[in-house]
């Protein structure tokens, strides 16, 4: 079984991209739908997060808000929440790879916004990255509830620049030209692989190659914990 990991920074489309995938017939391990199953009423990281973190859990779920509260602009707060979340996350994938492999599928997809700024990348055979002009992706961050430019920075800060992610890429995906040029690009990605073309792809970008960036320093985003 081959893995492709897709990933992309915030508001570059990558949960359509994901989306298209399935559509597509692939299954995808979403890191941010595992996060939110964590933290739900019953999650396994809620425990964890009530004792490091008191007050941010209500009627037995954790308050995201309470918490990315709690961590913005504290990396010691940050590490900490981390130290909880990713080794469940990493549970959760190895779970999810598990079950493809015994149903014999032959290209599985993990979904994981910081997967080149952390180690995720090296269960992946190759990196999709989805990419938009930095106009596009402005617009659609700053179009959502809550959203403020300095909060857009300090997510920012902690992801690796765009054009560093194209670089590292096994392959690019556009998202800022319509949906059906990125349908199309996905397509031909996904009929390479099928046709055997994974080995050759997975070549042209190492695992040492992907290794070597050093994010700033952690400002906080509760996005971070699914970055596992």
């Amino acid at each position: 079984m081959k893995v492709l990991g897709l990933t992309g920074s915030i508001g570059m489309g990558k949960s359509t991209a994901a989306g298209m995938l399935r559509r597509l017939g692939l299954p995808v391990h979403d890191a941010d739908a595992a996060v939110h199953r964590l933290l739900a009423r019953g999650g396994a990281a809620v425990p964890a997060i009530d004792a490091a973190f008191p007050g941010v859990v209500r009627d037995g779920a954790v308050d995201r808000l309470a918490l990315g509260s709690r961590v913005f602009g504290d990396p010691e707060a940050l590490a900490r929440l981390e130290a909880i979340v990713h080794p469940l996350v990493r549970r959760a994938t190895a779970r999810f790879l598990a079950a493809c492999r015994r149903r014999r599928v032959k290209l599985a997809v993990l979904d994981v916004p910081l997967l080149l700024e952390g180690s995720g990348h090296e269960r992946c055979d190759l990196v999709a990255v989805v990419s938009a002009p930095e106009r596009v992706q402005r617009q659609r961050v700053m179009a959502r509830p809550g959203m403020t430019e300095s909060r857009l920075e300090a997510i920012l800060a902690k992801q690796m620049p765009d054009a560093e992610k194209r670089r590292r890429a096994d392959a690019v995906i556009p998202t800022g030209l319509g949906l059906a040029v990125t349908m199309r690009h996905l397509v031909r990605l996904v009929r390479k692989l099928r046709r055997n073309g994974e080995q050759a792809c997975a070549r042209s970008c190492s695992t040492r190659r992907r290794r070597g960036w050093t994010r700033r320093p952690a400002t906080g985003s509760s996005r971070s914990v699914a970055s596992s």
